[in-house]
């Protein structure tokens, strides 16, 4: 008996120590964020992009196979897109860009979809890893957390389609351009460890949104996010403070301190600035 107390005291000790390293860890990213984002005047990260609207285009399964109604189901989207510098490092130096997009409504009833993709490699360790990157269209893009996907996880990506020319470059600078001689296209895959990349839908960006850099939309994966299709736990809590910081900091200046603390564990979700 003595023994189980012992080992329940130990337990509770080893908890409590694990939750105040996580409110530290949480609370310096609210910091850092905060601070970030107050110098800049935008967001802490992603602070300079380029908006776009697009289709999406989901070709379906009729076997079913990714046990998910939407992906299973045929179907064509319009498109927001924010393509974005994630450290906002002056060009010509490579950056970890972003490539968040958002469906609005899936199902005609107005349930949105989010999903915000990274600049990485596309191998078993790389798709995990933000890649720094010269050009927009170089490489791949990709959710680095997996997400659940019918009963399995698995990572998204999105792949850039060359042109006709082969041509894949087209930095923050040139997209404009890019734009005007054709539409932007990417194949999006999901893969599970040790499993191929799959396509299960194709983006095609098709205009630019004459708007500031600093235009962004607030994206969130987990507030809109779909049955059988949406992000796991992993380091959601590290991402929500950063993402209240980011936000206090930017309208600190305002007067705004609605989102001066970071999050309890309860909170609502921030939305990405």
């Amino acid at each position: 008996m003595k023994q189980k107390t012992a080992d329940g005291c130990v337990g509770a000790v080893v908890h409590a120590e694990s939750q105040g390293a996580r409110m530290v860890i949480d609370r310096t990213a609210h910091r850092v964020a905060d601070r970030l984002a107050r110098w800049r005047s935008a967001p802490a990260l992603h602070p300079y992009g380029v908006l776009c609207s697009g289709t999406l285009e989901v070709p379906g399964r009729a076997d079913g196979e990714w046990g998910v109604p939407w992906l299973d189901r045929p179907g064509s989207y319009p498109v927001t897109v924010r393509w974005s510098r994630a450290l906002g490092l002056p060009r010509p130096l490579p950056d970890a860009l972003g490539l968040a997009v958002r469906v609005p409504d899936t199902d005609g009833l107005g349930s949105a979809f989010d999903v915000l993709l990274t600049s990485s490699g596309s191998g078993r360790l790389g798709r995990h890893l933000p890649l720094l990157r010269p050009g927009a269209l170089a490489g791949p893009y990709s959710t680095l957390l997996p997400y659940r996907v019918g009963d399995r996880e698995r990572v998204l990506a999105a792949f850039p389609v060359t042109g006709a020319d082969g041509s894949a470059d087209g930095t923050l600078p040139t997209l404009w351009q890019e734009l005007d001689r054709r539409a932007v296209r990417f194949d999006l895959r999901a893969a599970a460890a040790g499993e191929p990349w799959r396509t299960f839908a194709s983006l095609s960006l098709e205009a630019v949104h004459t708007a500031p850099a600093t235009t962004t939309v607030s994206y969130d994966p987990y507030a809109h996010s779909l049955p059988g299709l949406h992000p796991t736990e992993h380091l959601r809590r590290l991402r929500d403070a950063a993402y209240v910081g980011s936000r206090h900091g930017r309208h600190a200046d305002a007067g705004d301190d609605r989102s001066a603390r970071p999050p309890a564990a309860d909170a609502d979700r921030p939305r990405r600035t």
